[in-house]
């Protein structure tokens, strides 16, 4: 199918602004501008299914459906703090296709009347930023951002902004303490962002991925919509693969596709690289728990993973081969989650740590059997009991590759597996 999101693969030159334009671009927000009430926008989002491509699936229109009604000042922030492992879609949509980002950020304020915008960027953005910068400039010189915009009484401005790498950053309420010029750390709920947000104004946090379905849902409308995918999971889909797969790279695909698909198929992934067999799969980065080869045949929805106790999450799929050590695999993601645990709770501050070190021990052949209790009792006392989700998703990993693969632990601790050092899996930029 042509792409509806990826759409400067068919088209050439589709970040700039006359080429968007030649192609539909800006009128859908014409469109909501002219036909709609900010109210009509939201129902149309809602009825579509769109659900937040970040990775906790939440419905988009029902996000938007909780900033209050009342005159004041009120704000949409684009989640672009891309920093999931194995995750590199939204930096291509904003170098790309970000008026089509764009575009979505502005039907989403006005929908619920907030007349600035900020596109929150991960610090290691600053050349693919530069491309988004040159898109607002663009839009500011043709009168699409500014004043009045279209002739009507609708005003809006959108504003770059860079953090400084930190994973904690993509979620939403450390990503607006950041935003404001507070440590990027999450903060307890409530106060929602919905109702005190950004400079404790109503505040919404879409991915940049969430937005750009925007456009060509008010466009074709919300039957159009859900005609693809699934019921639950509806729309197209932009998925990362990596790892150890001949053709890596972002596919968009349409909801309900089975991962097995995905993997080898001949336009995907093309199968795994040097004919090696297939072990294991993150489906969500390192945040989601490990699945084996039964999930392949799972479709790629939020639902799809359930039953094998993963979740796609943001669909950053990082594959490997039978030659991964599983508790290399699980030491190196324990090994990320400690470093970018913001420190603010204890449990995952303390966790994360003990964690780290406990897994280092038992792959470099020094642990216990005891140790690999204490590494579950660890992981044990750390979900469910932190302030945000980075505790939980630093568990996963761990005790996912100790229920599917518990006999390299018991090799480890042993001392019947020698260690070897393991290839990085392949990822692409």
């Amino acid at each position: 199918m042509a792409h509806i999101l990826l759409r400067h693969r068919d088209i050439e030159n589709m970040h700039k602004l006359e080429v968007y334009r030649a192609n539909g671009g800006y009128d859908a927000l014409q469109k909501a501008l002219n036909e709609y009430q900010p109210g009509e926008l939201i129902d149309i989002v809602k009825a579509s299914g769109l659900r937040g491509r970040g990775g906790a699936g939440f419905p988009t229109g029902l996000k938007w459906s909780f900033i209050p009604k009342a005159p004041g000042e009120k704000y949409i922030v684009v989640n672009s703090d891309e920093s999931e492992m194995g995750t590199f879609k939204d930096r291509e949509l904003l170098e790309k296709n970000p008026h089509q980002v764009i575009e979505g950020a502005m039907i989403a304020a006005y929908a619920i009347g907030a007349k600035q915008i900020y596109n929150y960027m991960r610090g290691e953005f600053m050349g693919i930023g530069q491309h988004f910068e040159e898109a607002l400039q663009e839009c500011y010189e043709a009168g699409i951002l500014g004043d009045n915009i279209f002739g009507t009484d609708f005003s809006c401005r959108m504003y770059g902004y860079y953090g400084a790498g930190a994973y904690i950053c993509g979620e939403e309420t450390a990503l607006l303490a950041s935003l404001q010029g507070d440590l990027g750390q999450p903060w307890a709920k409530p106060p929602f962002p919905a109702i005190e947000g950004l400079y404790k104004k109503p505040t919404v946090v879409n991915n940049t991925e969430t937005l750009a379905n925007v456009p060509p849902i008010i466009m074709n409308g919300a039957d159009w919509y859900k005609s693809i995918g699934t019921e639950k999971s509806p729309g197209p889909k932009i998925v990362c693969l990596s790892g150890h797969v001949n053709n890596p790279g972002n596919y968009e695909v349409e909801m309900g596709m089975s991962f097995r698909e995905l993997v080898y198929g001949e336009n995907y992934g093309g199968g795994i690289r040097g004919g090696k067999k297939f072990k294991a799969l993150l489906p969500s980065g390192g945040s989601g728990p490990v699945v084996v080869e039964d999930a392949l045949e799972a479709p790629i929805t939020y639902e799809g993973l359930t039953p094998f106790g993963s979740t796609v999450g943001s669909a950053s799929v990082v594959v490997m081969d039978e030659t991964t050590d599983m508790v290399w695999a699980a030491m190196k993601m324990a090994h990320f989650f400690k470093h970018e645990s913001c420190g603010k709770c204890t449990p995952c501050r303390e966790g994360t740590f003990w964690m780290d070190k406990l897994l280092s021990r038992i792959y470099h052949g020094q642990g216990t059997e005891k140790d690999l209790e204490v590494l579950k009792s660890v992981a044990g006392q750390i979900g469910g009991k932190t302030l945000c989700a980075l505790g939980d998703f630093a568990i996963n990993p761990v005790l996912s590759t100790i229920r599917h693969f518990f006999d390299e632990y018991k090799a480890k601790v042993s001392g019947k597996q020698a260690v070897k050092e393991t290839a990085v899996p392949a990822t692409t930029d």
